[in-house]
């Protein structure tokens, strides 16, 4: 078929910096003539377009499927020789992952701004994963930024748009576009890594006792989740909730935590439901959640390593080692000594995670932030969670045959045997960005004069004293390519072990977010009861010491945060 490619003038906008999760601005930021294709030319601009093949999918927020074509005609006129696009442009951010690893894809551009609102008048991103299924690393969107900053034109064929509801191999231009079930290579997936076999002998055998429910938030996972719980595992329809994805994810904010996800919190409480579990917009997070039961990210993540030996994957494969992000708590470094494994601990961004996995000694990682996944793929995975705890539960009963095993059981055990860290993350969404860099700087004084150091601060509700004994920006070395990241996020130890870490955060399209982290260590011996108290009561004496010595209230101009988790 003929084809004209077409050469369109444009000049630069100002802002296109992408960063790990990609480029994130409002909707109406991207319908700007020329702004989004300037963005998709600069993409090609810096990887080698001619002859690829790249994955295209996402969430399924609003202005997706308008983006697709656009990449699509850009991508044809830019001599792409295959593109593999999901059913309706749908794509989980872990099955696009898989994608592009099963199928030795150059990379993919996937459209999300993950656990950000959608619609009209809310969040569009752009990301660009490499070959290994991961996130770009800094020298590649690096290379994009710096093309958004001179582009002068962009390439585009006409062509008819291509029907993403119809699964099957067109012709496009030059290129070949190849529309694929969004579901049917993830759900091969898990199918390798989990013992579903016991899984579903384990819900057959407790329908009545032991029910699950999944809540997508209407975000992508909503079609995973449906087919894997009900088609699969055969659970009933009610198992799910909220599957449909949809535009404007229903209005709601599809970040699974206590805030968020209360479509998820209030059904499990009022109905008594054992498991409850959810995932975000794109996928990649997720929260575990049953009848009075919240699992925090950081002991989840323990478990999960704690548990490996029952999963197939890692019986197969083994764990190589074990990682978390800085601010996540230290509940998974314990783990790695007692079971002689190395155990990293890097900056936010799965990217880090990545060059690990990719040189053999990684397995199994996380992030606070409600991510955690495995080798499996180059992403964090949230239905991958959700499957490693219904496996861990199910081999854990298949040993209690007198007594059923739920979440607390399985929290309350792990405390017993390596104590607990008790944590909690404070968010302050979208403060100003002065309040936020005053913070920031009012710390780094600190850090610099060394005024608070051996300073001791008494918690006004419960008398307890905390004596700060250092303060420190992370940096990281990556010890595979020797890359250093600096100045990862600020934190103040104290001499009891207590941590307290303050990050800003870039997941956000405007103002900042300031995220708090505060964490203290619990030992085995202080008993069942000091272990088994609930996160805020166990945390308050070190969180208003926290608050004091940094000013934060008085900073960002908030009494109280946005989120707790």
């Amino acid at each position: 078929m003929a084809f004209q490619v077409k050469e369109i003038s444009t000049k630069p906008f100002e802002g296109q910096k992408p960063g790990t999760s990609g480029l994130r601005k409002r909707v109406k930021v991207f319908q700007q003539e020329h702004y989004t294709e300037n963005f998709v030319q600069a993409i090609f601009d810096s990887i080698k377009a001619e002859g690829a093949t790249l994955v295209i999918g996402g969430d399924g927020r609003y202005f997706s499927l308008e983006t697709v074509q656009t990449i699509l005609r850009i991508g044809s006129a830019n001599a792409v020789a295959k593109f593999i696009v999901g059913k309706d442009a749908i794509l989980s951010t872990p099955a696009a992952s898989n994608i592009i690893r099963k199928y030795k894809a150059d990379g993919g551009i996937l459209l999300t701004a993950s656990h950000n609102p959608g619609g009209p008048d809310n969040d569009f991103g752009i990301k660009y994963n490499v070959s290994n299924g991961g996130p770009a690393p800094e020298n590649v969107t690096n290379k994009i930024y710096e093309k958004t900053k001179t582009i002068q034109k962009y390439k585009i064929i006409e062509a008819p748009a291509v029907d993403l509801s119809k699964i099957g191999d067109f012709t496009y231009g030059p290129t070949k576009v190849s529309v694929i079930d969004s579901v049917a290579d993830y759900l091969i997936l898990l199918k390798s890594i989990f013992d579903f076999p016991l899984i579903q002998s384990f819900l057959d055998a407790h329908i009545s006792d032991y029910r699950v429910l999944f809540d997508g938030l209407h975000g992508v996972t909503g079609p995973y989740a449906k087919e894997i719980l009900v088609g699969t595992l055969g659970l009933p329809e009610a198992s799910v909730q909220n599957c449909v994805p949809l535009p404007d994810f229903g209005g709601g904010h599809p970040d699974p935590n206590l805030t968020y996800a209360r479509s998820l919190v209030d059904a499990v409480e009022k109905n008594e439901i054992q498991f409850g579990a959810a995932s975000d917009g794109d996928g990649d997070r997720n929260m575990i959640y049953g009848k009075g039961a919240f699992v925090n990210p950081s002991d989840s993540l323990a478990i999960i390593a704690n548990w490996a030996h029952v999963i197939p994957y890692f019986q197969k494969n083994g764990v190589k080692g074990l990682a978390r992000s800085m601010p996540t708590s230290k509940a998974i470094d314990l783990v790695a000594k007692k079971k002689g494994l190395e155990c990293f601990e890097v900056p936010t961004g799965w990217k880090f995670f990545g060059n690990l996995m990719d040189a053999g000694r990684l397995s199994i990682c996380g992030e606070e932030s409600f991510g955690t996944g495995s080798d499996h793929i180059r992403e964090k995975d949230g239905l991958w969670a959700v499957m490693a705890w219904l496996n861990i539960i199910a081999a854990a009963n298949a040993k209690s045959p007198n007594k059923l095993i739920g979440i607390n059981d399985l929290l309350l055990a792990h405390y017993e045997e390596y104590g607990r860290s008790f944590f909690s993350r404070y968010d302050y969404e979208e403060v100003p960005s002065e309040g936020a860099n005053a913070l920031v700087a009012h710390i780094n004084d600190a850090l610099k004069t060394g005024s608070l150091i051996n300073t001791t601060h008494k918690s006004p509700s419960t008398s307890t004293e905390f004596t700060v004994s250092n303060i420190y920006n992370f940096e990281y070395t990556d010890p595979i390519d020797k890359s250093v990241s600096s100045n990862q996020g600020q934190v103040i130890t104290f001499s009891d072990g207590s941590r307290v870490v303050f990050r800003l955060s870039g997941t956000g399209s405007q103002g900042a977010t300031v995220r708090m982290y505060v964490e203290r260590y619990v030992p085995p011996e202080a008993g069942a009861a000091e272990l088994a108290r609930d996160a805020a009561d166990g945390l308050k004496g070190l969180i208003e010491v926290a608050l004091e010595i940094t000013k934060l209230k008085e900073f960002l101009g908030r009494d109280e945060p946005t989120v707790i988790t």
